[in-house]
């Protein structure tokens, strides 16, 4: 492993949605820990901030595609729980194949083929 510190990666726009509702796949969790997942799981590449990380709970309850209630954290503090519903799981699912495609194309593109590499 590298002692250098990885380089942040900033969040294309539109991809926080699918970040927060792929880390509820799992279950429910709140706020600070969702943040945390993700960060840890990006290693360290990707830091959601508390500014745009609760904007974006609160549009995906709106949307209906989490839900949300209060109960005790580890530490017993109050605290608040969102989980993926079966609506959410669908959009998860439908998202992340398109965002797979675009992935797959963006790789081929980036990627020279070796005739261009030579």
């Amino acid at each position: 492993m590298s002692s250098k510190q990885p380089t942040r990666v900033e969040l294309l726009q539109g991809t926080l949605d699918l970040l927060i509702l792929r880390t509820l796949l799992a279950g429910p969790s709140h706020g600070h820990s969702i943040a945390k997942h993700i960060q840890r799981t990006s290693e360290d590449l990707l830091q959601v901030e508390t500014g745009s990380l609760y904007p974006a709970l609160h549009r995906l309850e709106a949307k209906g595609w989490i839900g949300a209630s209060w109960a005790l954290s580890d530490k017993g503090k109050r605290a608040k729980y969102y989980r993926l519903t079966q609506v959410g799981r669908k959009y998860l699912i439908a998202e992340q194949s398109k965002w797979d495609a675009f992935s797959r194309a963006m790789s081929l593109i980036l990627k020279p083929s070796e005739e261009e590499a030579q």
